[in-house]
């Protein structure tokens, strides 16, 4: 009960903070469309049953989407004309899945016509694929609205898998998250694939004086090297973030301990005591990271910012 209490002391007074004054609440469709987690689900399981990626492609979407102009969906925006958006600046080209909120967002007008914003979807999609992958559930707050810009250029905003500490803490310090919320949400990394790209930097002319990052372990970087090699250029060659990459648990952050994470951003949170005792403590407990990942995405997916309720996600009305 204490920690349900705790859970909605800490949005309510994210909502107080909250720069747009869109005010977010459990029950905020509850008589205008009382099935919309409903249809939403049944949209993440339909399309897992064909894909097991889609939950880490959701998430991911979500995080991207709140940390560049707060959760209002600019990241499921087109291009139009001579403006790029977000979904084709370079972190956000391996994004997929946005089928899925399509069709999501088709079942919910159908039912409810103009009223769920493609924000709220968005953030009970990533919801939904979290706890479908084994994770934590938790309660949306609900009441987002679309926004109307989306720009590529913006994309750089994002926490980079190159980050060091102090970068990624000025990231998400930025907007309202803290180092405890940093931990928490970078085991999200539990699911999903990344390409070379993203970790390529440690295996290769790392620095001035090792050719691999030596905080690699030796078998895991050779592994990664074999995968990666120095001038293959291979666009889908990559590892998955865990050997359990399509269930959500706290493997990852038992690899981060082993020195066997793929990314410099995660292997970061070792390099401050109070990161690296989160992660001991992640490593050593599920249960532990299941509420502290629960808590930290309630508290991420209430950054705001929108303005209206679009009719297709992917234009502004």
């Amino acid at each position: 009960m204490a920690s349900i209490v705790a859970l909605f002391l800490g949005w309510v007074l994210l909502f107080t903070q909250s720069g747009s004054g869109n005010a977010l609440s459990l029950n905020y469709y509850e008589k205008t469309c009382p099935d919309v987690e409903t249809v939403v689900t049944e949209a993440v399981k339909k399309a897992m049953a064909k894909d097991k990626t889609v939950p880490a492609a959701l998430l991911r979407m979500h995080f991207h989407d709140c940390f560049i102009r707060g959760c209002d969906a600019s990241v499921l925006l087109n291009s139009k004309g001579n403006n790029k958006a977000e979904k084709d600046g370079p972190p956000n080209l391996s994004l997929h899945a946005f089928y899925v909120i399509d069709n999501a967002k088709k079942e919910v007008e159908a039912l409810c016509p103009g009223i769920v914003s493609c924000a709220d979807i968005l953030a009970l999609a990533a919801r939904d694929a979290v706890v479908l992958s084994g994770g934590p559930t938790w309660n949306v707050p609900k009441g987002r609205k679309d926004g109307r810009t989306s720009k590529a250029s913006e994309t750089k905003q994002l926490p980079a898998p190159t980050f060091n500490i102090s970068q990624l803490q000025q990231s998400f310090s930025q907007r309202g998250l803290s180092m405890d919320d940093l931990v928490a949400l970078s085991g999200g990394h539990t699911l999903g694939f990344s390409h070379c790209s993203s970790f390529k930097n440690r295996l290769h002319n790392f620095n001035a004086t090792h050719d691999i990052d030596p905080t690699l372990h030796p078998s895991f970087a050779a592994s990664l090297r074999n995968i990666c090699p120095k001038n293959n250029n291979a666009k889908n060659a990559g590892a998955t973030m865990d050997p359990s990459s399509t269930t959500f648990d706290n493997t990852y952050f038992k690899l981060i301990l082993q020195g066997k994470s793929l990314f410099s951003s995660d292997q970061a949170l070792l390099t401050t005591p109070k990161t690296k005792q989160l992660v001991s403590k992640f490593a050593s407990s599920k249960d532990t990271f299941s509420k502290a990942f629960a808590n930290s995405m309630i508290k991420m997916s209430s950054i705001t910012g929108g303005q209206e309720v679009r009719k297709d996600c992917r234009v502004v009305n």
